[in-house]
């Protein structure tokens, strides 16, 4: 028996709700060849929605790649996880796969390690030799296939925020910008966890990537669809959730897709019938102590100064942080530090912007911080 409620990884199929207008837009530019940003905070869907969309636009004369570079740590990790994605996910067979490998990789040095587990992608492991035009051979891969096949190429891009820690960022943001731009058989759909530094990437006119493509900023899923997704994943087991219960859950993890989920699942574990507010309390215990390890990790650094601020956005200050009544209540120093405290929270991606305010990048850390 499949579990109703699915967190911890990409969903797909029922368990994936509502983003109807996200899905038709992405859809849209991936069919047009529009190059596409996608933000929001971590753990909303992202990943989920490019797969879906992969799967809704994908054909034979469109290939979809997927790559995740959450694991590379520089330039050369980058293209060759690249080069290894584009060239096996825009073959069919494993040995379209080596053909491709040896017309497009000629000139290279590689190596291929095939999986004996079959739902598992080849890699390809490629020596890259200290010319310049190396990695640049490397990132026209997709164009190159696509002229050569006869198709068109979207490359999803997933964490890839993460170019932005590499040495020397800046040129190769600049070299991938000026690879990429003048593709017309490829285009690129880029996002990632990290909302401050995928924003970083294309918000500052000074930066490579401003104005490469479109924005997607997701918005979180409204409550009434969560409403309606949670009472039919109980009704299907003979079990019953009210409509306010349903609308707790999703309001105490503050609509947070992946958190959504994780608590509907305590939730629905320990109803045998109905459901309680005691099983509901439970519930929301048991989510709280599964993070408590993470959370205790991720603040066991921070100074006091950021660990108030954090209370103090917990307990629902969410702007005006500068004035003296919260300075003064949550011990915060200065206007002055404010500032500094605000900056370096963004930056460990502990609290993200939201417009004019400032939220908790994890609802369930402020439920943490609650009862600390």
């Amino acid at each position: 028996m499949n579990t109703p409620f699915i967190f911890g990884k990409t969903v797909s199929g029922e368990a994936f709700t509502d983003r109807e207008n996200e899905t038709a837009k992405l859809v849209s530019n991936f069919q047009y060849g529009v190059n596409t940003f996608i933000v929001s905070p971590r753990r909303w869907g992202k990943t989920s929605l490019v797969k879906k969309v992969k799967g809704l636009a994908e054909s034979e004369k469109l290939k979809i790649v997927y790559v995740d570079v959450q694991q590379c740590r520089c330039k050369e990790d980058f293209c060759e996880r690249f080069a290894s994605a584009v060239l096996s996910q825009t073959a069919t067979k494993v040995n379209e796969w080596l053909e491709n490998a040896k017309t497009f990789l000629g000139r290279f040095s590689f190596g291929i390690n095939a999986s004996p587990d079959p739902t598992n992608e080849m890699s390809l492991k490629i020596n890259l030799s200290p010319k310049e035009r190396s990695m640049e051979d490397l990132l026209q891969l997709p164009e190159k296939i696509a002229n050569r096949k006869g198709f068109r190429v979207v490359v999803c891009i997933d964490e890839f925020q993460q170019i932005g820690s590499y040495p020397e960022t800046m040129q190769f943001q600049t070299e991938l910008r000026s690879v990429w731009q003048h593709h017309e058989l490829t285009s690129y759909c880029l996002f990632g966890s990290r909302k401050h530094m995928m924003e970083a990437l294309f918000d500052d006119e000074s930066k490579p990537f401003y104005k490469f493509g479109d924005i997607i900023y997701l918005q979180r899923i409204p409550t009434e669809y969560w409403v309606k997704y949670i009472i039919g994943k109980f009704q299907m087991a003979d079990k019953t959730i009210t409509k306010k219960q349903a609308a707790w859950i999703v309001d105490q993890v503050d609509g947070n897709s992946s958190y959504v989920q994780q608590l509907s699942w305590y939730v629905f574990q320990r109803t045998e019938t109905k459901v309680t507010e005691s099983i509901l309390s439970d519930a929301l215990k048991e989510l709280i102590a599964q993070c408590n390890d993470l959370f205790e990790s991720k603040t066991e650094n921070l100074t006091a100064y950021q660990m108030n601020f954090l209370k103090a956005i917990s307990n629902g200050v969410t702007n005006g942080f500068s004035s003296t009544k919260v300075i003064q209540e949550y011990k915060l120093g200065s206007s002055a530090n404010v500032s500094i405290i605000k900056k370096a929270l963004i930056e460990k991606d502990l609290i993200v912007k939201e417009g004019k305010t400032l939220k908790l990048a994890d609802p369930v850390l402020g439920l943490w911080l609650q009862q600390a």
